[in-house]
């Protein structure tokens, strides 16, 4: 059988057997031995074992667990409500304010927590029914939250640049700065729609007469800043060379769980134990979609499906244009139907030397891949985000918060087209920062 057929076979299989529900690590896996039994007999199955454990036998992998570990201790804290009432107090007087306020504090957060998920939750709890209190939309009280919850992956320290920087073999501190400046224009670019929609409902916003004292704005301070200047520090030690990922997670997720001891008094042994189970099954999962993963990339390669795939996209007679075209849309369909870790393990190894090869920067297709990975969180079937607004205000109809979310989804995919037309958004600050 031709090796193109059995990758088609393979895909078709794969999408057949997560469609099922069955967890994504499972589901790579059995997929992979199944057809290395089929393809080259049982004695394969041998191999399975020394196969999984090679994937996760990558020391930098520790940054992983340290790196969530210390993204639960913030989510656990009161920091996003200090973070959100910080802002708040800041920008509540200006017309849209609260809107400003919400995403701000979701980009911030997200840098903290490097979690899309508890993004949402940390800042969707208070955000949200402050917003539809006051008389905003639903829509935009739901989709601005629900779309700045992404910012988690791509705003370092991001668990996602880790996890593409350990499958291509680029540098982790790298791939962190060049998502900083992208970062900041998706930022913008949500900021601006938002005041958008909330100058066209500008008759139903009600803005508080209530004025807040200097001494009340810079309230929330000392609780923020610390946290603020460590990950300032992860960046600083990554790309000035001092300490390697894995030392800078390590070190990162202590100093974290000091600081809310310190500032918050979470201390107690069952606080730091629900802290510590709740990143330990997160943790797990993404190493067991890795490990799968690692097996379900030597069966693709085993079989010659990846050398004749990449054979096949570089014998195309297309720009290099139509080629990053496709693979963006097939990055897009990818991340309607799997988690990011999932799609960057099985997909970045074989889609970074075509790549290159066409003259693409690795560190920006790693921006120009995460992105696509944020409009799948807010994107059915998966859209994981949508389903954490809709956990926290339930008498708002899925629909509605995808209707909010769309707009967001679409300025992601503008924010691409900037991308490839001003790459240096994303390759400027690492060339001047590392060279």
């Amino acid at each position: 059988m031709n090796p193109l057929t059995i990758g088609l076979l393979i895909c078709v299989t794969t999408v057949a057997v997560l469609a099922t529900g069955v967890p994504v690590a499972f589901g790579l896996a059995v997929v992979a031995m199944l057809f290395l039994v089929w393809f080259d007999g049982f004695g394969s199955i041998s191999f399975v074992g020394e196969l999984f454990y090679s994937g996760l036998a990558d020391f930098t992998l520790v940054s992983i667990p340290m790196f969530i570990a210390m993204g639960a201790a913030v989510a656990s804290s009161p920091a996003g409500a200090d973070l959100y009432g910080a802002l708040e107090r800041w920008l509540t007087r200006i017309p849209g304010g609260l809107a400003i306020s919400n995403i701000g504090a979701c980009s911030i957060f997200a840098a903290l927590s490097g979690s899309s998920p508890a993004t949402c939750a940390a800042i969707g709890r208070m955000g949200i029914p402050e917003m539809r209190k006051r008389g905003y939309p639903d829509e935009l009280a739901t989709g601005s939250i629900a779309a700045g919850g992404t910012l988690g992956i791509l705003i370092p320290p991001s668990v996602t640049m880790i996890v593409y920087g350990i499958s291509t073999g680029t540098s982790i501190g790298r791939l962190f700065i060049a998502g900083i400046l992208p970062g900041v224009m998706l930022t913008l670019m949500f900021i601006a729609w938002s005041i958008f929609v909330a100058a066209r409902h500008g008759h139903s916003i009600q803005q508080l007469t209530q004025r807040f004292s200097l001494r009340e704005k810079l309230e929330y301070l000392p609780r923020i800043l610390p946290f603020l200047l460590l990950v300032a520090g992860i960046l600083y030690v990554l790309y000035g060379g001092v300490a390697t990922p894995s030392e800078a997670a390590g070190v990162g997720a202590m100093l974290t769980f000091v600081l809310i001891a310190v500032i918050y008094k979470i201390w107690r042994p069952s606080q730091l134990w629900a802290i510590l189970k709740s990143s330990t099954r997160e943790s797990v999962m993404i190493m067991m979609i890795i490990g799968a993963a690692a097996l379900f990339s030597y069966a693709l390669s085993s079989l010659f499906i990846t050398q004749s795939v990449a054979e096949w996209i570089a014998g195309l007679e297309v720009s290099r244009w139509v080629l990053l075209a496709a693979v963006n849309v097939f990055l897009l369909v990818a991340g309607f139907f799997l988690p990011p870790v999932a799609v960057i393990v099985m997909t970045a190894p074989i889609l970074l030397p075509i790549i290159t090869q066409a003259g693409f920067d690795p560190y920006w297709f790693a921006v120009v891949l995460t992105i696509n990975m944020e409009i799948g969180l807010i994107t059915p079937p998966v859209g994981l985000n949508l389903y954490v607004i809709n956990g926290i205000v339930p008498d708002v109809p899925l629909p509605r918060i995808l209707r909010g979310a769309l707009p967001y989804a679409l300025i992601m995919m503008f924010a691409i087209v900037v991308l490839c037309v001003f790459p240096q958004i994303a390759t400027w600050l690492p060339d001047v920062l590392m060279g």
